[in-house]
């Protein structure tokens, strides 16, 4: 029986998509927990569910809307994964970082990660942004783990500039310019689906992470394989086991991811023009 490597599944689902629409988008967005909403934001929107597309799967977590969009984000031609997948879900990293690797696919040459994390760093509060400037892969695990297709990326990829400086510089510029208040700082991504133990957060702390969560990391190893720049951006929607008496639950990430999704939407709204044209802006 025939199997489709990688590359091939990844050219079916591409060519699934682009049946539906003739837009070719230039960034790529993937909307976090509680985040979905920025997708209303879009101008003559193309809706295609997961389920009609190949190799995709259905999302299991409640956030996660398990929708593909494209249309024009303030004049820009996007395509929105809203809603992704996880290793905690029990599928393998190469599905979870498969609609990442999908989208890069259609052309975009910058991909924007957003997520809902837990606050390490004791100064965040719920509702605030963070713009992932590193990361620490805690999951045990990788998406490039296994044999290499060398049309898609190195066998071993350099992840010295893992999210891009020249589009944080950017977004920087459009947050100090629009008063949206941003922090910078490392995002942890752990396995999960637990939530972390109090011993676990301080040793996140002495780490260096600022943040922590159970996303991000696969897909921004996936884009830079691929050579697409990735941005990364956090809304923090709790304090970490320990910097609160209150148990956490996904209903608080859920509730408090609404606080910091106004802020983000105008961030990347504001952004989104500057990133479009990367010869213009130099980055």
């Amino acid at each position: 029986m025939f199997q489709p490597n990688l590359d091939q599944k990844m050219t079916a689902a591409a060519e699934a998509i682009q049946k539906k629409t003739k837009i070719q988008p230039q960034v790529g967005l993937v909307l976090g927990s509680g985040l979905g909403s920025i997708a209303e934001e879009v101008r003559n929107p193309i809706v295609i569910p997961y389920s009609e597309i190949p190799h995709f799967y259905k999302t299991t977590v409640e956030g996660h809307a398990g929708r593909l969009i494209l249309g024009e984000l303030n004049n820009i031609p996007v395509v929105i994964l809203q809603g992704r997948f996880h290793r905690y879900e029990g599928h393998v990293m190469e599905d979870v970082v498969f609609p990442t690797r999908a989208i890069c696919r259609l052309g975009i040459h910058t991909l924007i990660l957003t997520n809902a994390a837990g606050a390490v760093n004791t100064r965040f509060r719920p509702g605030d942004l963070m713009m992932i400037e590193d990361h620490l892969n805690l999951m045990g695990d990788n998406p490039l783990y296994g044999p290499n297709l060398d049309q898609l990326g190195p066998r071993f990829l350099d992840l010295s500039e893992a999210y891009s400086k020249n589009c944080l510089e950017l977004f920087k510029a459009v947050a100090q310019e629009q008063s949206i208040p941003i922090h910078m700082g490392v995002y942890a991504g752990l396995l999960g689906p637990c939530y972390e133990t109090p011993a676990e957060v301080r040793m996140l702390r002495v780490l260096g992470a600022d943040a922590v969560g159970m996303s991000t990391v696969p897909e921004t190893i996936a884009a830079n394989h691929l050579g697409v720049k990735v941005v990364g951006i956090s809304c923090i929607t709790n304090l970490s086991t320990g910097l609160s008496s209150v148990k956490l639950s996904h209903k608080e990430v859920i509730e408090n991811s609404a606080l910091g999704t106004h802020k983000m939407k105008r961030l990347i709204n504001q952004a989104l023009p500057r990133i479009a044209n990367p010869t213009e802006e130099g980055s």
